[in-house]
């Protein structure tokens, strides 16, 4: 992926679980990052968490950079074997998909929503790509905001392991239509 934005160039690399980890702990330990669920991981689980994905053949992570600087994370999941197993029926060309901003001090505004659009325009670059799953914490408004911003529609409250989430699907046509763009 590379996207050019009037904040920038957004592009991804796979993630290297243990060149990264350092980064993402940082990360995934802010305040910031409470809904990842991660605040007390320490180095050590980082790595093992994102060397357990690198492995996984239904998982995948990638770093995301901004004008060639690590900027987000961002993974790509098989909802039928990853998260959402027995939580809802799948579709054919289902994907899951999960993301985070790194913290900054400097925030640049529309940032977010930047890379939500790219992470979205990533998925759906592959043509067996049909709807988007994500299953945010429930608490978590802001993502809800920016969810439906780009095309996201709540579909209904599920009960997981970790939290209670609230599962959206996103088509290619929903997303088209968020962004102003006929299909």
């Amino acid at each position: 992926m590379s996207t050019t934005t009037g904040i920038g160039t957004l592009t991804v690399r796979p993630l290297d679980p243990l060149r990264d980890a350092e980064l993402l702990h940082a990360w995934v330990t802010d305040p910031k990052a409470a809904f990842w669920m991660m605040q007390d991981a320490r180095l050590q689980d980082v790595e093992r968490e994102y060397m357990r994905i690198a492995a996984h053949e239904h998982h995948h992570a990638h770093l995301g950079l901004h004008d060639g600087v690590p900027a987000f994370l961002m993974e790509r999941y098989d909802p039928r074997y990853v998260e959402l197993t027995g939580l809802y029926e799948p579709e054919p060309g289902d994907v899951g998909m999960h993301f985070l901003v790194a913290p900054t001090d400097r925030p640049i505004h529309g940032f977010t929503r930047a890379v939500i659009t790219a992470v979205l325009e990533e998925l759906f670059a592959d043509p067996d790509t049909r709807r988007v799953v994500v299953e945010p914490d429930v608490g978590n408004r802001a993502v809800h905001a920016l969810n439906e911003a780009v095309g996201f529609v709540p579909v209904r409250e599920i009960e997981k392991p970790e939290k209670r989430a609230l599962l959206s699907f996103c088509t290619r046509a929903q997303f088209l239509a968020a962004r102003g763009v006929a299909e």
